[in-house]
């Protein structure tokens, strides 16, 4: 089994999954729940901020200790709790206010039950939040760079992952919106989340054949510890050798060319 072919399969159940979840959303919101337009609407808003920012939360796990590979697998479970409940609150009739008819004021959703909505998109977006920082960087930790057969391997992988990803989104907001509309809540919001545990289950069998960077740590926990040394160094005077600078060419490895960062007299 091919690498690329395990992380292309996960991005499309994962993208079928994620964007026939939220899609249509607003129109479950108003009619199988009842809620008034501008609540639903603020709901949706509110989950679409929380979800923004989230993805700062999975890379800085990714980053400091738990690296790319488990972020990308745990976050991708805590989302399949959540599509989980909510599919199971649309099939489930006591889960759901009942149907109303014609010339008839239709019952808004009770406390339990828009606690089971809230509770589902809060999953929902602290999954997305490991998920979306991590996959295409993930991605390119499969390729040695210096390798000149593999950089050209890179670009081949890259295209053929945007092409999935934008085929998986163009079947999303079109079968998976007919079918919600058309069939029915269940089979809309349940093929999305059997494509995420197909997408769950391929990401975990792959797991002998990646290549799993350590985790080097956070570049928010540097520019930190930057700005903290800058401060409190800002009285220091200004040495005239630069070969008496503090230098450490393990962590600058990473972010430098030879191993070595340039000193400049910018901003110094």
């Amino acid at each position: 089994m091919n690498v690329s072919f395990v992380i292309l399969a996960n991005e499309i159940c994962e993208k079928l999954a994620v964007v026939g979840f939220s899609t249509n959303m607003i129109s479950y919101l108003t009619s199988q729940l009842h809620l008034p337009l501008t609540k639903a609407a603020n709901t949706l808003t509110n989950f679409g901020g929380t979800a923004a920012l989230t993805p700062l939360l999975g890379a800085l796990a990714a980053d400091a200790f738990a690296g790319r590979f488990w972020t990308i697998l745990i976050s991708s479970i805590i989302y399949q709790i959540g599509m989980i409940s909510l599919t199971v609150s649309a099939v489930l009739p006591k889960l759901r206010p009942p149907p109303c008819h014609a010339n008839e004021v239709c019952k808004e959703a009770d406390s339990g039950q828009l606690a089971i909505l809230y509770i589902s998109l809060l999953l929902t977006a602290l999954g997305s939040g490991g998920i979306r920082p991590c996959v295409v960087s993930f991605g390119a930790d499969q390729f040695d760079e210096s390798d000149p057969k593999q950089k050209t391997t890179t670009w081949k992988f890259f295209n053929w992952y945007y092409f999935c990803m934008g085929a998986s989104i163009l079947v999303a907001v079109t079968v998976l919106v007919y079918i919600q509309d058309n069939i029915g809540w269940g089979w809309g919001l349940g093929i999305p989340t059997f494509a995420m545990a197909l997408s769950i289950v391929a990401f975990g069998f792959g797991y002998p054949l990646y290549r799993k960077l350590d985790p080097n740590g956070s570049p928010f926990t540097r520019l930190l510890q930057v700005c903290v040394a800058a401060y409190r160094k800002r009285n220091a005077p200004m040495v005239s050798d630069t070969k008496l600078l503090y230098e450490n060419w393990e962590l600058d490895a990473d972010i430098s060319i030879g191993g070595k960062l340039i000193h400049t007299e910018n901003l110094k």
